[in-house]
């Protein structure tokens, strides 16, 4: 079986391995199987090397080279996973072990960067601000974090941790985060933090979607709504007066709150060092493919020199 010369991508989730496989802009494959991540290290490895043979027996063709978005990232300084809710994965040389196994160049980003990867290049970006040369494209959901594009690539860092907002200290005194630290970003206005507040006032649970519903006749509701607005507002602004992006993208069901968009907006500027804030603010349109179409294109020759390492 022959290499061929597409752009194949690995989105590698907790429950679910997905790829695909690019023609250009159009799609010639999609293909899913389970991770299986309570197998163990080697199993999902073994998952993904099935993924790749599945995909290449629809096709008839074998990749030349793989993206693939992880859940945490590669330290460049010493190769191994960090920060991964899939923590199998985490202090493993998952790069070169994948690579050992699948015989090909393997590409790897945080899923964040593949999301603002795919949003610049294929999806809201693209079509509504494609001028734009720096682009933070937020996830903020059952965490938070960002991807980060300058001029089409994305901003890895030095310790491979750019774009990590959701782990930037709002209160020293906040609640304890699963890092280590108290206080993050996304202890007060992650999706799971928001609904846990309104539940301590309310004495029931809501979905952050019921509770943003029900803003009109329900005064707790309100009140959680309004924390995430100002706290938003401050954590945001916090990534503006550092990065000063083109255009900021909020993927992740927290930006489902649509009042993020006007309210949330308005709560910036209080905390910027400019006497206005300008800077679009929108939402996805690649849904949950993002993540594997950005995955895909990290394989494309203009990403590679700036991601091999």
């Amino acid at each position: 079986m022959s290499k061929g010369s597409w752009d194949w991508g690995i989105d590698l989730g907790g429950t679910k391995c997905e790829c695909v496989v690019l023609d250009g802009d159009e799609v010639l494959l999609r293909h899913r199987i389970p991770t299986e991540c309570r197998g163990g290290y080697q199993h999902m490895i073994g998952q993904i090397a099935k993924l790749v043979d599945e995909c290449a027996e629809k096709l008839g063709q074998r990749p030349s080279i793989i993206g693939m978005g992880t859940p945490g990232a590669r330290d460049p300084q010493t190769g191994l996973m960090k920060n991964c809710n899939t923590t199998e994965l985490n202090d493993k040389p998952f790069k070169e072990d994948l690579e050992r196994r699948l015989g090909v160049p393997v590409l790897i980003a945080n899923d964040a960067n593949c999301f603002a990867l795919a949003e610049t290049h294929l999806g809201a970006v693209r079509q509504h601000h494609p001028n734009a040369r720096g682009v933070c494209a937020i996830i903020l959901g059952r965490g938070g974090g960002s991807g980060i594009v300058i001029n089409g690539q994305i901003l890895n860092g030095h310790h491979g941790i750019a774009g990590e907002w959701g782990h930037n200290v709002l209160s020293p005194d906040g609640p304890e985060c699963y890092c280590g630290k108290r206080g993050c970003v996304e202890t007060f206005i992650s999706g799971p933090a928001l609904e846990a507040w309104y539940e301590a006032k309310a004495r029931r649970h809501l979905s952050l979607a019921q509770i943003a519903a029900a803003t009109a006749h329900d005064h707790v509701a309100k009140l959680t709504i309004d924390r995430l607005h100002l706290l938003f507002g401050k954590a945001l602004a916090n990534v503006v007066n550092i990065l000063d992006p083109d255009v900021i993208v909020i993927g992740g069901g927290v930006g489902n709150v649509q009042s993020l968009y006007t309210a949330g907006r308005e709560t910036v500027l209080p905390f910027l060092f400019n006497p206005r804030f300008a800077t679009p603010i929108i939402a996805p349109s690649l849904g949950d493919s993002a993540g594997v179409f950005g995955a895909a294109l990290l394989a494309r020759g203009v990403f590679k020199d700036a991601l091999l390492s």
